[in-house]
């Protein structure tokens, strides 16, 4: 019985040890290899470090390319008509009601982004934004509907009330996101954006203007 016992201690101290000299050669290599690799950077003049120069800036910003930042929806009933003026309306009239769902986007264009507007000094970068712009003005058909029409007795239905009605919806939509804003708000929020970016890149001063 003593010696099953000698034997699974001799068993046990054996496969702890060679677990333990695993281990220490694991952590020696690693050493040795952490300790390589610096030797090898300071030897090859490489390093970890990312990047930084202005050229390589400029390139990374522009491939943000047109960059959407905001997207201003709306609701609205846009009206369109045309009259006679010799019969009433309800003769020779024609009327429409268009229930809109409108959509603005609006961003900045960083594929203009011009080299001389962009100075990095170290750790420091000063970079002038491209002005805000607004990208696409549309209606989503899918949520745009005729909300009413109604046509004189004498006349037949306009075919291109209805578009020239889309177009007055999309004027408006246009106008009234410039009226709220959306310029601003695009420039905000590139802005966080670029801001984000460049300290990804290890920049520590930031100045945009």
């Amino acid at each position: 019985m003593k010696a099953k016992n000698a034997t699974a201690i001799l068993v046990l101290a054996l496969v702890v040890g060679a677990f333990l000299g695993v281990l220490a050669v694991s952590l020696v290599s690693r050493y040795e290899l952490g300790r390589w690799g610096r030797f090898w950077s300071a030897v090859s003049g490489r390093s970890t470090n990312l990047d930084v120069s202005q050229p390589t800036v400029v390139s990374r910003i522009q491939q943000l390319q047109k960059l959407e930042t905001v997207v201003y929806t709306m609701d609205k009933v846009v009206t369109g008509e045309r009259e006679n003026p010799v019969f009433p309306d309800f003769l020779a009239g024609d009327r429409l009601l268009l229930l809109v769902h409108g959509e603005v986007i609006a961003g900045i264009d960083f594929s203009t982004l011009q080299d001389t507007t962009v100075s990095v000094t170290g750790k420091s970068v000063r970079l002038r934004l491209p002005h805000p712009q607004i990208f696409t003005t549309r209606l989503d058909n899918a949520k745009t509907r005729v909300y009413s029409r109604q046509t004189g007795l004498l006349v037949p239905v306009d075919p291109n009330l209805e578009t020239k009605v889309r177009q007055e919806a999309e004027r408006q939509i246009h106008e009234a996101a410039l009226a709220d804003g959306i310029l601003k708000t695009a420039q905000q929020n590139a802005r966080s954006t670029i801001i984000g970016m460049l300290r990804g890149l290890g920049f520590e001063s930031i100045d945009l203007d």
